[in-house]
């Protein structure tokens, strides 16, 4: 499996690239592997702003649907248009096409306390 050392992880299988005060997030490649074919990703929460570890979507697979959870506090400013029409990318590409959401950081520092490639790949041993 897959976990690039530049992005941090969570508990809850979902990873975050900071840029500036924006950050990428989506699931880990362990996450999109359990999961199985993905065919759907609803995100509704665009303009919100949300806490560390509240719910920020829903991802459906072929036989179940999982929620996911946002890493650190902020606002949702967009989500990744393609998924709509092209929900495998998540399967494909989950760290680069297959990102789901961008989010505007409350405090930026809230990053570095999240889970290192390492940690992370301890955690799924």
């Amino acid at each position: 499996m897959n976990f690039p050392p530049d992005l941090r992880y969570t508990k809850d299988h979902e990873w975050i690239k900071l840029e500036g005060n924006i950050a990428k997030i989506g699931i880990t490649d362990f996450a999109q592997r359990e999961l199985g074919d993905i065919v759907y990703v609803d995100i509704s929460t665009v303009g919100k702003t949300l806490n560390a570890e509240e719910v920020f979507g829903t991802v459906e697979a072929v036989k179940t649907v999982s929620d996911l959870f946002l890493p650190v506090a902020g606002t949702i400013k967009e989500t990744n248009p393609v998924l709509e029409k092209q929900p495998e990318l998540v399967n494909n590409d989950p760290y680069g096409e297959g990102w789901m959401v961008k989010v505007e950081v409350k405090d930026t520092a809230d990053v570095e306390k999240l889970l290192s490639a390492e940690e992370y790949t301890k955690m799924v041993g």
